[in-house]
């Protein structure tokens, strides 16, 4: 209903029909991994693809991610629209590269679920819907990571890092740091994701330990 208004949703929209339904992973391993801003995925995605010899992607993909912008300043059913198609576009990319090599993903499928869900949600953790509540399953039709790893920091470290990186703030990023509650919805909602759940990595120690404790995770789940 938008494509008329915005040009860029139309060209996200062919994009996702060239997707093949039910998209099928090839032999090797998917790894994604999850977490806020400035909890090291960037360091640690790119040090785990260099010793693994592996494939970074990213979500929203490659080929639509120059339309970011325009999306978040939509309203935010528009915005999570945007994000969902692009897990589904990414998937086709996943299922081809993981016939030749090993994923590392940075973002995927849950963090499109934990932001829409916290922010639906008002209030504390405890309003989140329950546990067992089917927004935390993976949907049925999207091709399935093998390992999701959430990087999690202590939220004072967290914001310190954010200001030594000196970088401009998402809208999301401006929300948690200046909205505790959001925080703590969206990081409870990563931790009630089934089918797969995330393995929480405590990021705050150095990037070697960090990245020691990722790869022991990896050959123990992904063997």
């Amino acid at each position: 209903q938008c494509a008329e208004r915005i040009p860029e949703a139309e060209a996200v929209l062919e994009l996702l029909e060239k997707c093949p339904e039910r998209q099928k992973k090839g032999d090797f391993p998917v790894i994604v991994f999850e977490g806020l801003d400035a909890t090291g995925k960037t360091t640690v995605t790119q040090a785990v693809k260099d010793t693994l010899n592996g494939v970074l992607l990213r979500s929203p993909p490659a080929c639509i991610s120059q339309w970011r912008s325009v999306f978040d300043d939509e309203p935010t059913p528009i915005k999570r629209a945007f994000y969902a198609a692009g897990n589904y576009i990414l998937a086709s990319e996943i299922a081809k590269v993981s016939t030749q090599a090993p994923v590392i993903i940075d973002r995927y499928w849950h963090s499109t679920a934990a932001y829409t869900i916290a922010t639906e949600t008002s209030g504390k953790v405890q309003d989140l819907p329950p546990a067992q509540d089917e927004v935390y399953q993976w949907p049925e039709d999207l091709l399935k990571p093998d390992l999701v790893l959430l990087l999690t920091v202590d939220p004072d470290e967290r914001v310190r890092r954010l200001q030594h990186r000196g970088l401009q703030k998402t809208k999301e990023e401006a929300e948690l740091e200046a909205n505790s509650l959001f925080r703590q919805r969206v990081e409870e909602s990563y931790r009630r994701m089934v089918n797969p759940a995330c393995q929480e990595v405590d990021a705050s120690p150095s990037k070697e330990e960090v990245l020691k404790t990722v790869l022991q995770l990896i050959k123990k789940h992904c063997a």
